[in-house]
């Protein structure tokens, strides 16, 4: 921890105070490197047992030694500690090669070092120095522990306690290059907060990666998902029917009555993995997580501005003008039938003035309503039209129609929202927010609020574009979908190819319209569920919105 607060004290506050954490290439690769010296092996010396002259003295070696004092202030495990009677050399292993600088090794590590050396001083020996060990060039580096050394371990020390006790978090580094290679870069997002602050040097790319693990889906009627291992195994009538490794699964995802088996859930909560739960027919029940996120501050903000009245209008007219915004962005897109008239592009640019100009939360409803019947209205210019002999083309639209969907398209909208809500839901949960306390749409039993305000503006672009996809490629049919009662929905057969429809939009790589560099939806989606809290948080004015050009 102190060894963070010297290198950023962002990173410390991040991680030790609001529970953040992101591996990274060099995270994975350090607990690699200390797999060995992690494992506890002999036993220290009496600090208090006197020398014997006449006798040499023994040299000890001890690996992951505990040490705490309360005048401190510090508790440290030790990788090793090399002792010759009361005199302690303490070794910190490093994954790295040697820095070639002055004093042998940056400040961060030094101060961790001195404090490993304060440490075995207030337990009776004698460090004056310590070595550092950098396991990628094999070098040893001695650190002595002077006068400055010591009162700047002191000093950060102290300094680490303040900003947590005060519960007030650290600006991010301008223009750093500690940044660039930090693994909690996507979540403290320094060059993004500085570039909507001062419209100054766009950030880096380097809030973003690849996404290694997707989410699993299982619908299957009876199935039982079960932990086999490193690998959860999917079956139906006791056959294996699919299976997926645990490190590739981002979270799994449970449609109807699918059963989930205790050792199962265990692994998924300790991993950090959610469960989330859908009904038979595609409704959001909710999610399993472990113990949540520790970030009550962020709670807190939340819960705060949720109950100012101003506050919640100005992000709720932000949601709503980026969603008009977006729609009309999708049907300038996708429109079939001849150039989009100039008319409707004009009547969307009033909808989004009077959604920008709306004094309280019901007339913004009136403005949404009005944009969301003229988007609707003319959704059915963007399908594609039938081809010759398609006597059963099922994907005529004239009116957004929800419980229950009248039409195929209807059906194929509701399933969409649902299952960008859950995606929504999880992100913001696995942030650090309550998903069911929102700003625009109103608490409500059961229903996930503030997953419903953030996805207004990706309404259009991941919902709505992945239905336009999956019908306008011929990926769902007539065959598809189930009629009943004067109600449609889709089959297994459909959900399962809308499923893969929907997952593929939300990987889609984009350019982000603010920050310029190419990210994946869902990354996307995170990244604004961290705006929304860097805002919250008092960090930046206002909160900027996801729209495409």
């Amino acid at each position: 921890m102190v060894n963070e607060y010297v290198y950023c004290p962002r990173l410390a506050y991040l991680e030790w105070v609001q529970g953040e954490w992101a591996d990274s290439a060099d995270t994975v690769e350090g607990r690699h490197v200390h797999r060995r010296v992690d494992k506890r092996r002999g036993s220290p010396p009496d600090a208090a047992a006197k020398p014997d002259d006449d006798e040499p003295t023994e040299k000890l070696s001890v690996h992951s030694l505990e040490l705490s004092s309360d005048a401190l202030g510090l508790i440290a495990k030790l990788d090793l500690a090399e002792f010759e009677g009361r005199r302690v050399v303490p070794v910190d292993t490093k994954r790295g090669k040697r820095p070639h600088v002055a004093r042998g090794a940056y400040d961060p590590e030094r101060v961790q070092l001195c404090a490993q050396g304060l440490l075995l001083e207030e337990h009776g020996y004698e460090a004056p120095e310590g070595v550092l060990y950098f396991a990628a060039s094999r070098e040893r580096v001695k650190v002595v522990f002077d006068d400055e050394l010591r009162a700047a371990t002191r000093s950060a020390a102290a300094g680490l306690r303040l900003i947590a006790t005060g519960a007030q978090m650290p600006p991010p580094l301008e223009n750093s290059p500690k940044c660039p290679r930090c693994s909690l870069a996507a979540i403290c997002l320094p060059d993004e907060l500085h570039y909507l602050r001062t419209q100054a040097t766009p950030p880096r790319p380097l809030a973003v990666g690849q996404v290694p693990a997707l989410p699993m889906y299982v619908q299957a009627r009876g199935a039982k998902v079960a932990k086999n291992g490193e690998v959860l195994e999917v079956s139906v009538d006791d056959e294996k029917v699919a299976a997926a490794r645990l490190i590739d699964v981002s979270q799994v995802v449970l449609q109807g009555g699918v059963y989930l088996t205790g050792p199962a859930l265990h692994e998924l909560m300790a991993r950090g993995i959610p469960v989330t739960w859908l009904s038979h027919g595609g409704w959001f029940l909710g999610h399993t997580v472990g113990l949540g996120h520790k970030n009550v501050e962020l709670r807190s903000a939340q819960f705060r501005a949720s109950f100012d009245e101003r506050h919640c209008l100005m992000l709720a007219r932000d949601l709503v003008a980026a969603k008009i915004r977006n729609q009309r962005t999708l049907l300038r897109r996708n429109w079939k039938r001849g150039d989009l008239p100039e008319a409707l592009l004009s009547e969307f640019r009033q909808d989004i003035d009077a959604a920008e100009r709306a004094h309280d939360l019901p007339q913004l409803l009136g403005a949404e309503g009005n944009a969301a019947a003229r988007y609707f209205r003319h959704f059915g210019q963007m399908l594609s039209a039938p081809g010759e002999g398609a006597e059963d083309w099922p994907f005529d639209f004239e009116r957004r129609t929800r419980r229950p969907p009248a039409d195929p398209v209807n059906a194929l909208l509701s399933y969409a929202y649902s299952l960008l809500s859950r995606s929504v839901a999880v992100t913001l949960t696995a942030v650090g927010f309550d998903a069911y306390r929102g700003f625009y749409h109103q608490s409500r039993y059961g229903r996930p609020a503030l997953a419903l305000d953030v996805m207004e503006p990706f309404r259009p672009l991941i919902a709505d574009s992945a239905v336009l996809m999956a019908i306008n490629n011929g990926e769902v049919g007539a065959a598809d979908f189930v009629r009943a009662g004067g109600a449609v929905n889709l089959n297994e057969r459909g959900r399962r190819a809308f499923i893969a429809a929907f997952e593929r939009r939300m990987s889609q790589e984009i350019t982000h319209p603010v920050f310029g560099y190419a990210a994946q939806y869902r990354q996307i989606v995170e990244i604004q569920c961290r705006l929304l809290g860097r805002h919250l948080l008092g960090e930046i004015d206002r909160y900027p919105n996801f729209t495409t050009r």
